[in-house]
């Protein structure tokens, strides 16, 4: 099948990208560097994006510190708004010009390039009040808040109980506590550490805030009854302390990466533990891929709607490696709160 006029003209150039060739500190000028990449070939489904802004996730810091591209260029990056240029012979979704905003997946060339090859399926419209900064910041993180409550916990509009939020400042969990306010009838209680951070989640939704030093009494003061669900970011050392918060009969999901968990204290309580990934759908090619397409376009209403807005922290330019690295060193340090996002392409 002949590729379309758009296509073809824009896979004769190369483009400006951002990657990495080998596992390096991130204070090494050589751990990101600027490249030239040529413009992906777009599969059936496949838009050709060209993006406008990106943002850093913790899965950027990981990928560059833990996986080894053996001295080829890799480009990260896991969250893109940017305008369709070119779509693939079988797109149904989109048309050239549309606005989008997603977050690809693990096993492509990452959103850190001026053109992107995203499927479809895993695609939103961008929100029309936002900008393309603002909607960067937030597929990823809406994604996974989505999923987890919805998918992984099973809540719904008429869900009540207590949610507990751990590291409710952070990307992740700054949608989640904004989603689970807009979307259901649970009590929400985040965890944060610091007075800007506290501020922040209350602004979000979250009905009591509380600190991380001693989980267990500062959640009892504010739910002396315990915990229906928690979403986990820090999980590791944590396992007794959320066995005690639970009610029987509870719910965790936890994204994070904890080596040799022990999850025996659980069981007592036939507690049920859900792990949440968001590539998962992507990855695997699921019959319901395109689930995460609807989400995005309702998550998209719901800020168009005043209920959720951008997580944006920060905005970063220009679209240079030095500039990215300066980004990731401050995701390495794990006190962000919500997004922090590149544009100036």
């Amino acid at each position: 099948m002949a590729l379309d006029p758009g296509i073809a003209r824009c896979m004769s150039t190369l483009v400006h990208a951002v990657a990495y060739r080998s596992c390096l500190p991130i204070d090494d000028p050589a751990s990101l560097v600027d490249v030239q990449v040529p413009t992906p070939e777009p599969a059936p489904h496949d838009l050709l994006v060209r993006v406008r802004a990106v943002s850093v996730n913790p899965v950027d810091v990981k990928q560059r510190q833990g996986h080894d591209p053996k001295g080829e260029a890799r480009v990260l990056g896991w969250d893109a708004a940017g305008t369709v240029e070119a779509v693939g012979p079988d797109v149904t979704l989109f048309g050239v010009g549309d606005e989008v905003y997603y977050a690809g997946s693990i096993d492509r060339s990452g959103t850190n390039a001026e053109l992107h090859a995203v499927d479809e399926r895993i695609v939103g419209h961008k929100p029309a009040s936002l900008s393309f900064s603002e909607a960067a910041a937030l597929p990823l993180t809406s994604i996974v808040a989505w999923e987890s409550l919805f998918d992984r916990l099973a809540l719904t509009t008429e869900s009540t109980g207590t949610l507990l939020v751990v590291g409710a400042a952070g990307g992740a969990g700054s949608m989640v506590v904004q989603l689970a306010r807009a979307l259901t009838g649970m009590t929400i209680v985040g965890t944060a550490s610091d007075p800007r951070s506290q501020r922040w989640v209350r602004d979000l939704g979250a009905h009591q805030i509380v600190e991380h030093q001693d989980l267990v009494e500062a959640v009892k003061e504010v739910a002396p009854g315990g915990v229906d669900c928690i979403f986990s970011t820090h999980s590791a050392g944590n396992v007794e302390a959320f066995a005690e918060l639970l009610v029987p009969f509870g719910r965790i999901v936890a994204i994070d990466d904890p080596e040799g968990l022990d999850l025996m204290p659980l069981k007592a309580k036939s507690v049920t533990w859900h792990w949440e990934l968001m590539f998962t759908r992507p990855l695997f090619q699921t019959a319901d891929m395109v689930a995460q397409h609807a989400l995005l376009d309702r998550v998209a209403k719901l800020v168009d709607e005043g209920a959720v807005r951008s997580t944006m922290t920060k905005e970063f330019t220009p679209f240079t490696a030095s500039t990215l690295r300066e980004v990731h060193e401050m995701v390495e340090g794990g006190h962000t709160r919500g997004k922090l996002v590149v544009s100036g392409f």
